[in-house]
């Protein structure tokens, strides 16, 4: 079981909120405007579609979407079959989108952030349980499927 501390939609959701106020308030270097800003609606759709397909998976198998409690269920179909991580490569390309559509430089910290969180602190620790939960199966995946695409 891991420590208790802030879990991954809590920092996406705060991190989104950052993006969006630093593009209005500190918008360093506007690269462009509406209509041009619409562009980040594409990828906010493709992570909303990817974090509810995988999202969909954890439910269909009956396994837990929470990185702290134990899963039941090595998933390895659907968005599982490209990403080791959809939700986390979901919750990318919204950060993504939205600072596209905020259109500055400043907004583009975010997505930076969580991928460098998600990369350095989440995926890790999720993986090392996955190892110990499944071991052989979940390494024979690891070397199938990479991490974010």
């Amino acid at each position: 079981m891991k420590p208790k501390k802030l879990i991954p939609p809590v920092w996406f959701f705060a991190l989104l909120l950052l993006s969006i106020a630093l593009g209005i308030y500190l918008p360093v270097l506007k690269f462009w405007s509406y209509p041009f800003s619409l562009l980040g609606v594409v990828p906010i759709a493709l992570g909303a579609v990817l974090n509810l397909w995988a999202d969909s998976l954890f439910k269909k198998n009956r396994t837990t979407v929470k990185p702290h409690l134990k899963p039941s269920t090595l998933l390895t179909s659907g968005a599982f079959r490209v990403s080791r991580n959809p939700m986390y490569l979901g919750m990318v390309l919204i950060l993504f989108g939205a600072a596209a559509c905020v259109g500055s430089i400043t907004a583009f910290l975010s997505p930076v952030l969580f991928f460098l969180i998600s990369e350095l602190d989440f995926i890790p620790w999720e993986e090392s349980v996955m190892e110990d939960v499944f071991g052989q199966p979940y390494l024979d995946y690891k070397k199938r499927v990479r991490r974010w695409i």
